[in-house]
């Protein structure tokens, strides 16, 4: 098992080439199901979650082939219809395989989904919004079995007690473009990702329209095609990337970086003495101010504040003059960091969905465990202003979510690399 080093205090600067989307790419391969046709996905990034997908296809009978950061998915039919929990067990977004099955070949088998410990991550939107459309559900020895001779356009609404779910608007998307009629799906996520998807659906011949509004409308057809399709840059990479620049003060360009996708981040960086400008090809990132300025953040629902960017701007208030305040609206739970951030010196107090960050407090380097995909970035942004030397150990979360983190950070001026655990 690897884990990284970081010898802290190191300022950022020079250019990043962001990759593809994670979030985007794996509900695309999923929707390769769709269609017997043979399908491109180019930028696509070259990460554990995404050879997890392949995995998934590979064992329903698509063969799927990587090429740099083209994915070529093989004409030819699904031969089975169940996705086994050896694969589904290691990541949650492989639930998306269940709305193309059941669309597709009437039936479909998926074991519930695994992934990062982050806190309660029910499926029920995905239930509902299949059932909506004419599914039949049972749940079997931990697998979800659903059927249905046709699918039939419907009024579906999917909200839920943290609002919108991308996974399950994605999941119903995905059923009811080839569903008998009009599907119109209320409270649907409008995140980016949703439109890429829905970018590729309409590349293969779905009628959609709303994507990325609250209320997305489908029309069914009887076929979709094979298609090519560029995957959209990761927002969550790019966030990422954005917040280390501002916390060591450095100064970096994140080619190919969108700036519509990342608003909220943008503003708050603003208030903390951040600049972002928007360039040709991409965006750069550095600060104007010596002290980093406290700002008080609230996890939302997209165009809010990601809760995905939650655990990499606290590593950013720690260093900040005063107190910040962080709200997680979307999964209450997903503070394991804090621990992990208080071992290296930071000053954070965790009070029900709230943290609470003293700043001005200085990080010393120590041993740290990552908890979850998301939390293992925090921790790398944290090493990279502590004093001393930082060791990073399960970073297999890491590597389902960031595209060579250490080469990138190392080429832009960052002291980290890669060991074996003893």
């Amino acid at each position: 098992m690897d884990k990284l080093v970081i010898e802290g205090g190191s300022r950022l600067s020079g250019t990043i080439r962001v990759s593809g989307s994670k979030n985007a790419c794996l509900p695309i391969l999923a929707a390769t199901l769709l269609t017997g046709d043979e399908c491109n996905i180019s930028n696509s990034p070259d990460l554990r979650d995404v050879s997890t997908m392949l995995e998934i296809l590979s064992s329903l009978g698509r063969r799927a082939v990587r090429s740099g950061d083209s994915i070529k998915v093989s004409s030819g039919e699904a031969d089975s219809h169940t996705a086994l929990y050896e694969l589904v067990s290691t990541m949650r977004a492989s639930i998306v395989v269940l709305g193309p099955l059941l669309a597709k070949y009437g039936e479909a088998k998926v074991s519930f989904p695994g992934g990062c410990v982050i806190g309660p991550r029910p499926i029920d939107l995905h239930l509902k919004g299949l059932r909506a459309i004419g599914a039949d559900i049972s749940i079997k020895e931990g697998y979800i079995i659903a059927r249905a001779k046709k699918l039939r356009g419907a009024q579906v609404y999917l909200g839920g007690h943290f609002g919108s779910s991308v996974l399950a608007t994605a999941n119903t998307l995905m059923a009811a473009v080839l569903a008998d009629g009009k599907t119109v799906i209320e409270n649907a996520a409008c995140e980016p990702e949703i439109v890429d998807l829905a970018g590729f659906l309409t590349a293969m011949g779905a009628v959609i329209d709303g994507a990325g509004t609250p209320t997305v409308t489908v029309s069914g057809v009887k076929k979709l095609k094979g298609a090519d399709y560029r995957i959209i840059p990761d927002r969550i990479e790019v966030g990422t990337y954005m917040i280390a620049a501002v916390l060591t003060g450095g100064d970096l360009f994140l080619e190919e970086a969108r700036i519509e996708h990342n608003l909220a981040l943008l503003d708050k960086l603003k208030e903390t003495g951040g600049v972002v400008r928007e360039k040709e090809n991409g965006i750069r990132v550095y600060r104007e101010r010596e002290v980093i300025r406290a700002t008080d953040i609230t996890t939302n629902t997209y165009p809010g504040f990601p809760t995905d960017l939650q655990a990499q701007m606290m590593s950013l208030m720690i260093g900040a003059d005063g107190i910040s305040v962080i709200t997680e609206k979307i999964y209450p739970d997903r503070f394991i960091h804090i621990s992990e951030m208080n071992r290296m010196g930071a000053g954070i107090r965790l009070e029900g969905s709230t943290a609470i960050i003293k700043g001005n407090g200085t990080l010393s380097g120590a041993p740290v465990m990552a908890s979850d995909l998301r939390a293992s970035a925090a921790l790398v942004l944290a090493g990279l202003v502590a004093e001393g030397q930082t060791e990073i150990s399960r970073i297999y979360h890491l590597d389902r979510g960031y595209e060579h983190i250490e080469d990138k950070l190392s080429a832009v001026g960052a002291k980290i690399w890669r060991e074996k655990e003893q």
